[in-house]
């Protein structure tokens, strides 16, 4: 239900139950997150890239399993399922890149946008469609959403379940790029494939400023910026930059 593979310092996940829309099960779930611990632990992988086989990205849970009579409750699901996933594409001091090929919906959406960088084909739409059944988001998306198109959009879009275009999610701020469908797989994985050239503490380090910028007020963050920038002085990438600069060359950085 997970395809792995590392290719040119790449951990790339990819959804693979193309008949149901990719829709989440626990078995999926499972590997799902044997996938990402793969890549935290691996030095290999110095970026990781999700995406998706066929015409969709995620339809989010499989209803059939979620209303089984001797299925888990509902928050049995999120604590075994979406809450981890998005703790650990959060969490992983390296960049996670998504390449949206198709719809992506309720937990589905809301996994694209938990992405450090989310790009999406033309063709592809978001829904948040939690409401259409009378529920709540989850996945992070009452978290990330607002956080990168304000409150009234996201209020609007959770609200009505509408959908809405990778092109106006480009527009919104709510992804990174909307690429022409025939090179979005590609597209994206270049990108995940020139960060895993950069300087991967580095990389961690921003992603850290960047959570905690959201609690901190201004001398707080400046403050952690200090401190994570004494810790980014001393790698050893740094050091490599630097001896590149002087040396006009293109530097061969490590991730240490």
């Amino acid at each position: 239900m997970i395809l792995f593979d590392i290719k040119d310092g790449v951990g790339k996940i990819t959804l693979n139950r193309p008949e149901k829309f990719h829709s989440i099960i626990r078995e999926l779930a499972l590997e799902f997150q044997n996938s990402l611990d793969k890549c935290i632990n691996d030095g290999n992988v110095r970026a990781v890239l999700i995406t998706a086989k066929g015409k969709a990205f995620c339809a989010g849970q499989d209803l059939e399993e979620a209303t089984k009579k001797d299925g888990p409750p509902i928050d049995a699901i999120i604590d075994h399922t979406y809450n981890p996933i998005t703790k650990a594409i959060t969490n992983i001091n390296k960049p996670v890149v998504c390449c949206v090929n198709g719809v992506a919906a309720g937990a589905g959406a809301n996994l694209a946008i938990a992405c450090d960088i989310t790009f999406a084909a033309k063709s592809s739409k978001f829904i948040q469609s939690f409401i259409n059944i009378a529920l709540v988001p989850d996945t992070g998306g009452s978290y990330f959403l607002p956080r990168l198109i304000g409150k009234q959009k996201a209020a609007g879009l959770m609200f009505s379940g509408d959908k809405i275009s990778a092109e106006d999610a480009e527009k919104i701020g709510m992804i990174y790029q909307c690429v022409e469908d025939d090179n979005a797989y590609e597209t994206a994985f270049n990108f995940a494939n020139k960060l895993s050239k950069m300087p991967t503490k580095s990389i961690g380090l921003i992603k850290d400023l960047l959570r905690k910028t959201y609690n901190n007020n201004l001398d707080q963050q400046l403050e952690l910026e200090k401190q994570h920038q004494v810790i980014a002085a001393n790698s050893i990438d740094n050091k490599e930059g630097i001896t590149a600069f002087f040396e006009k060359r293109k530097p061969n950085y490590k991730g240490e």
